[in-house]
């Protein structure tokens, strides 16, 4: 069995991909270098690759800079230094316009390539403010897409989306990772590191990954710019 994983060198999507491992699956790695002010995380991808035993790492490259419109990938501000509750109100500039849409549509064309029968993706719903791309329903509807718009589903072989830390807390998510061997201190979080590559330590994910190491009561890997 083959199963394309996206996998960003962050957290959620190591640990998804260490998933699709302990289901038995032979790992094609995908990885987006879309403009992201936190490419850092792209450097990180290879070494979790063979960490993982991967069979293929590939890096396709689409620059989001053009759209615009977020905070990973135009010039606005990333949110620093908020409550749990202002992360977890409304949509916050960090969401980038399609960009899931536009992941997920690759990784379904490499999947037909390579005859993977699942993707892999790391979407959360419970530690992560309200992103539209990473609902249940988001991804059920591309499921379907992708049985009426590919060779392969029309053919009659359904590619399924697996997203196995949906409903997960960032605790829950690092406890799994640790039990699956996942390598937790190669991953990177943030959304806007310094020029060194350190986490910040404010941005939303920094303070979500620092809050989840410290339920789980597992040590935090990371190197950051800020103690806060």
């Amino acid at each position: 069995m083959r199963a394309v994983v996206l996998c960003s060198g962050g957290l959620d999507s190591t640990v998804a991909a260490a998933e699709a491992r302990a289901a038995g699956y032979e790992l094609y790695l995908l990885s987006v270098n879309y403009g992201q002010r936190h490419a850092v995380e792209l450097a990180r991808v290879p070494e979790i690759a063979a960490a993982l035993g991967a069979a293929r790492h590939l890096v396709l490259d689409v620059n989001l800079r053009g759209i615009g419109g977020s905070a990973l990938t135009d010039a606005i501000p990333v949110p620093k230094d908020r409550s749990v509750e202002a992360m977890g109100a409304g949509i916050p500039p960090t969401y980038v316009p399609a960009r899931n849409t536009l992941f997920l549509a690759l990784a379904l064309g490499w999947a037909e390539v390579v005859g993977a029968e699942t993707i892999y993706f790391g979407a959360n719903i419970l530690d992560y403010s309200g992103y539209p791309d990473c609902r249940p329903e988001f991804l059920r509807a591309f499921e379907a897409l992708a049985r009426v718009g590919t060779k392969a589903g029309v053919e009659g072989r359904t590619i399924l989306i697996e997203a196995p830390l949906l409903r997960m807390t960032k605790a829950d998510i690092i406890r799994r990772g640790v039990a699956l061997g996942a390598p937790l201190h190669l991953t990177h979080s943030c959304y806007d590191p310094d020029e060194m590559g350190r986490a910040c330590g404010r941005c939303d994910s920094c303070r979500l990954r620092r809050k989840g190491f410290a339920e789980a009561q597992v040590a935090d890997p990371a190197s950051y710019a800020s103690e806060k």
